[in-house]
């Protein structure tokens, strides 16, 4: 940096502010690379603006040497003196005056672009915590989280196996996903397709008890059904079929353990479909028994849906969860 005062009155200096700071990017002595350094121009604003050099080295808490040798290059480079040093400081020169607006530009552009990649890594890291039942969260979800991990390493995934809606909405997950449609109003739900249901025993259950081969022959065989819950029953009156409770020799609420059950050949069960790739040996039987399918929702609270990590492990699930649930 040049300590004589050089008025540039010469017609040029106007074509230095016009091309001053490109002839920086595309110089080919700026680096060993021959890329533009941002730096040199970074520590001119900073300068310019505090009118001195310990006054720019606080502000960017470098050493004022640091600075001298970056507005030092950046002359050389340009080919005129920038700034000139008074009592008080340093002072630009007309050279330095005819590049300011292009260098603040620069600096506006390089806050704007550093924000926008704040807002970008924001976006793209956090925690979100998913509820589901312990059997979707067992066989259904885990292929997809997988995925997600692949596709979102700066998300961490909580996942809770649980079949109630309370955690959701206490605000103790995030996002849910369910076999049945919310309706509290401070929930959005989007529902994703339908799980397919059907009669299934494992291999080693039809080698002993023999194979239905109609719907009414499913009363001569031991099923395994549900405790305190009445779905299957209900559902078999609907189709025609009444089955009472004392037909379901075991029973149980517990979906994992349910599905344990037929897969150790204890009987034969009303499952998932995308689970049966998942119980080695366990058969699906009686195509032609129209068991209703059950509805998946993706559930999330209105109030943090539009918070853009949730938002991208929320539109995942929607587009990968669709094809899992046909197994």
């Amino acid at each position: 940096m040049t300590s004589v005062s050089t008025p540039l009155t010469h017609p040029a200096i106007a074509e230095v502010g016009k091309s001053a700071i490109h002839s920086c990017m595309t110089s080919t002595t700026s680096t060993p690379s021959g890329d533009f350094d941002w730096a040199l121009v970074k520590s001119f604003v900073a300068v310019l603006d505090a009118g001195s050099l310990m006054g720019a080295a606080r502000r960017l808490q470098a050493q004022q040497p640091t600075l001298s040798r970056h507005l030092a290059q950046l002359e050389a480079q340009l080919g005129v003196p920038l700034f000139e040093r008074t009592g008080r400081g340093v002072v630009p020169t007309a050279a330095g005056l005819a590049i300011a607006d292009a260098a603040r530009q620069m600096q506006d552009g390089a806050d704007t672009l550093g924000r926008t990649l704040q807002r970008s890594r924001e976006a793209t890291s956090g925690t979100v915590r998913i509820t589901t039942s312990d059997v979707a969260a067992t066989w259904l979800l885990p292929p997809v989280l997988a995925a997600l991990r692949q596709a979102e390493p700066g998300i961490q995934v909580e996942l809770v196996a649980s079949n109630t809606l309370t955690n959701l909405l206490r605000r103790e997950a995030d996002i849910a996903v369910r076999m049945l449609r919310p309706t509290q109003g401070s929930l959005i739900a989007r529902k994703l397709g339908e799980v397919g249901i059907c009669a299934a025993a494992h291999a080693s259950y039809l080698q002993r008890a023999g194979t239905p081969r109609r719907p009414e022959d499913l009363a001569e065989h031991t099923l395994i059904g549900y405790d305190s819950d009445t779905t299957i029953e209900q559902g078999f009156a609907r189709l025609g079929l009444p089955l009472p409770r004392s037909r379901f020799a075991l029973r149980t609420d517990n979906q994992i353990v349910y599905s344990q059950l037929v897969a150790a050949g204890a009987g034969i069960g009303f499952i998932a479909a995308y689970t049966l790739p998942n119980l080695g040996g366990v058969q699906p039987l009686l195509p032609m028994l129209k068991i209703p399918p059950l509805p998946c929702w993706l559930a999330v609270h209105r109030e943090i849906r539009g918070n853009p990590v949730v938002r991208r492990v929320y539109d995942f699930l929607a587009q990968r969860l669709p094809p899992a649930l046909t197994g």
